[in-house]
């Protein structure tokens, strides 16, 4: 009688594969104001806080009206800081307002895709995006990535550079550290290849040399423990 592999105890979802999303502050996203409230609200930033899973920090900041809402911080922003939103704010780190009034070259992070999404691209520690040229319905803007992505003017952004910069350049230097690190991103550390397995541990495992010794490509329909590898891939190998 053999033993669950790994692939087979994962899907179980069992707590030692959960991601652990109860330690989170909460969603970071913009407030929806309506269509007919044009006014620009000021907020002032009450704390910044450490949030689990996530790279960048989490502020957290009070509107006029009394509500306390999570706000993804730029570089430069502290306790007691006044931040506007608004479709005509200020050109000012950590101000808030839609691509069509800002200027190119501008360094803009926590772009929304589309109006009133809550902001989609660019949300990662000392991240930005730039902004390009613009249409007269679309922006273009340069991502992390190199990438030039087409947005509606319509959606908002906040000016600056995503705080925590920097923070990959730390090096680890304990394994318990980097074990702690993953298990808050729903990582499983360390990783062992399936070819280093024993053949009872791993469809790959076993045999005199570290290869797969059959196709990396499997069916959809698969049972549990043979589904690994390249799962449906409709292709395989670098393109010509």
């Amino acid at each position: 009688m053999g033993k669950r592999i790994l692939v087979q105890r994962r899907g179980r979802g069992t707590p030692n594969f959960q991601s652990p999303t109860h330690k989170r502050r909460g969603q970071v996203k913009y407030r929806y104001f309506p269509p007919t409230d044009t006014d620009e609200k000021t907020a002032t930033v009450k704390d910044l806080l450490h949030d689990p899973g996530r790279g960048a920090p989490v502020a957290l900041i009070q509107y006029e009206d009394g509500k306390k809402e999570l706000y993804l911080p730029p570089e430069g922003i502290k306790v007691g800081d006044t931040i506007v939103i608004g479709n005509n704010s200020e050109i000012k780190v950590g101000n808030v307002l839609i691509l069509k009034n800002i200027p190119e070259g501008t360094y803009i992070y926590n772009i929304e895709g589309q109006k009133d999404d809550g902001g989609k691209f660019v949300r990662g520690s000392g991240t930005y995006a730039v902004m390009l040229t613009k249409t007269p319905t679309h922006a273009n803007i340069r991502l992390p990535s190199g990438k030039i992505k087409r947005v509606p003017l319509t959606s908002r952004c906040t000016i600056g550079v995503v705080a925590g910069g920097g923070r990959t350049i730390k090096p680890f230097v304990k394994a318990g550290n980097k074990f702690m690190y993953q298990s808050t991103r729903h990582g499983v550390w360390p990783r062992t290849s399936g070819v280093a397995m024993n053949a009872s541990s791993h469809p790959f495992g076993g045999g005199g040399h570290k290869s797969p010794h059959k196709p990396t490509t499997i069916s959809r329909n698969a049972p549990p423990g043979r589904k690994v590898g390249l799962i449906a891939a409709r292709r395989t190998g670098n393109k010509k």
